[in-house]
């Protein structure tokens, strides 16, 4: 058994969310988009947020998009998670649509290095029944082209 699922608690799908762990098994990040005005949305609801219709289909994304928010996890109550720290809680805008806002745990950067508007690029984690959403800087996000000055957007400095 994979030490993330031992420790941590495992996703508990729904009705609403079994699709999303299926594509996420597949290594595909999925949200809902409404029929009737063609929004997409994350986390995935009945009905829509922008038009309230209740028909959606569930539609692959890119697995791009942009570091929109984060925090940096330097203390955790949680036993598992005490073993990671320091780690990055993030929003990602997704490129699809401006305001598609995922939570994900981002990997494979330093700290210092985290810019609003960072180019990110989702990768997928084993972790026993389930496989996680991750993300990662973008391969071509050595610029600081999406930093907070440029973007408008403000970070929140981390205190350990």
């Amino acid at each position: 058994m994979n030490a993330i699922h031992s420790l941590v608690a495992s996703p508990a799908p729904t009705a609403l969310t079994t699709r999303f762990w299926e594509a996420c098994r597949k290594h595909r990040l999925v949200v809902q988009r409404c029929n009737s005005c063609d929004h997409l949305r994350f986390y995935p609801t009945a009905g829509c947020p922008a038009c309230a219709c209740d028909d959606f289909t569930w539609d692959e994304m890119s697995g791009k998009g942009r570091l929109y928010s984060w925090t940096v996890v330097h203390r955790s109550v949680d036993p598992y998670w005490q073993t990671k720290t320091p780690f990055v809680s993030a929003i990602i805008e997704l490129d699809e649509q401006p305001g598609l806002l995922v939570p994900g745990l981002l990997t494979d950067v330093a700290t210092e290095q985290l810019r609003a508007g960072q180019p990110l690029t989702v990768w997928f984690e084993e972790a026993g029944e389930f496989t996680l959403p991750r993300w990662r800087p973008a391969p071509s996000a050595n610029s600081l082209e999406g930093d907070c000055e440029d973007s408008g957007r403000s970070s929140i400095a981390s205190i350990p």
